[in-house]
């Protein structure tokens, strides 16, 4: 297993956090640069408790469909979401939003495992780790100027 921590300080609300992290709008926005569309959404445009979503992306020049579930709700605090069919052996992504004096400390916790055993613990080691932290940190820094600049 594979994984990797990466914190934020976005300066606004944990409140305000939290609710743009859930907005699957948004989530596209910050993924373009990937192509990410997203084929399925949640019902009434809000990830909740149970929302299923599936994404569809380019990475390495190759297309990925992608579907996770939305789970472990607790507003304003945290929520998971994890790979229920896709690329991965395991995928799961931890949110956490802290006050912190100058707004709220984001921090995503991902645990990954790629799929043929040894061979994708080394494909973790040499680059998916490395790859999927410089994503998710890019992804973060688009969440939190849309925030910020709201």
């Amino acid at each position: 297993m594979a994984s990797f921590v990466i914190e934020r300080v976005i300066r606004a609300a944990p409140e305000r956090v939290y609710a743009a992290s859930l907005d699957p709008q948004l989530h596209v926005r910050t993924m373009a640069r990937y192509g990410e569309t997203m084929e399925t959404g949640p019902a009434g445009g809000f990830f909740t408790e149970g929302s299923t979503v599936t994404w569809r992306a380019r990475h390495f020049g190759i297309p990925f469909r992608l579907t996770s579930i939305v789970f472990e709700l607790d507003p304003p605090r945290r929520f998971c979401d994890r790979q229920i069919a896709g690329p991965f052996a395991q995928f799961h992504h931890e949110h956490e939003f802290e006050e912190h004096p100058d707004g709220t400390l984001m921090r995503d916790t991902v645990t990954l495992r790629s799929p043929f055993g040894p061979i994708g613990s080394l494909v973790d080691r040499l680059f998916m780790r490395a790859y999927l932290r410089r994503l998710i940190d890019e992804r973060g820094a688009i969440l939190a100027a849309e925030v910020e600049r709201a």
